[in-house]
């Protein structure tokens, strides 16, 4: 990977991601995989940035089914669950190899403050999950305006990269 890429994945991971100075490498990825010990790599996942404030985790998921997978999101913590379901109506033959795995699965990520979960949808093999950064109007930026002569203009919020 080339520098750019990488300062690139740091940013979008520090947006979506909360991280704090004391924590290591090592035990922040296994935080964000919620397995203690080691990093998992299933399933795999990807996050992107799809605006200023709007981002998307896809999380590789063939051939489970919405009834297979449920997403909880509580707190500043967003967990995905997979468990696929036994139906034997479905068995129509002897598997000769089974090469796509269909393991059952809880991948966990820390959300960084005032990013809300606002959708998610199951398609080609992979579940999207939108995520959008609100930040309370009372915490936004805004400008004080300076009275001169005896004269007080009104506050005005200003619009603030966040």
């Amino acid at each position: 990977m080339s520098l750019k890429l990488n300062e690139v994945m740091l940013c979008v991971h520090s947006i979506l991601l909360r991280s704090t100075v004391q924590r290591s490498a090592s035990t922040m990825l296994d935080q964000l995989g919620g397995v203690e010990g080691s990093a998992p790599s299933y399933p795999p996942y990807n996050i992107e940035r799809n605006g200023e404030n709007a981002f998307r985790v896809s999380v590789a998921v063939a051939g489970f089914t919405d009834a297979d997978l449920s997403i909880e999101a509580r707190g500043n913590a967003l967990t995905i669950r997979g468990e696929k379901q036994t139906n034997d109506e479905e068995k129509t033959g002897d598997v000769l190899y089974k090469g796509i795995a269909e393991r059952t699965f809880e991948r966990s990520f820390q959300l960084a403050d005032h990013v809300v979960v606002k959708g998610a949808r199951l398609e080609n093999g992979l579940l999207h999950v939108d995520l959008v950064r609100e930040i309370p109007e009372a915490m936004k930026p805004r400008a004080i305006p300076i009275a001169s002569s005896g004269k007080v203009l009104e506050v005005q919020s200003t619009k603030v990269a966040a």
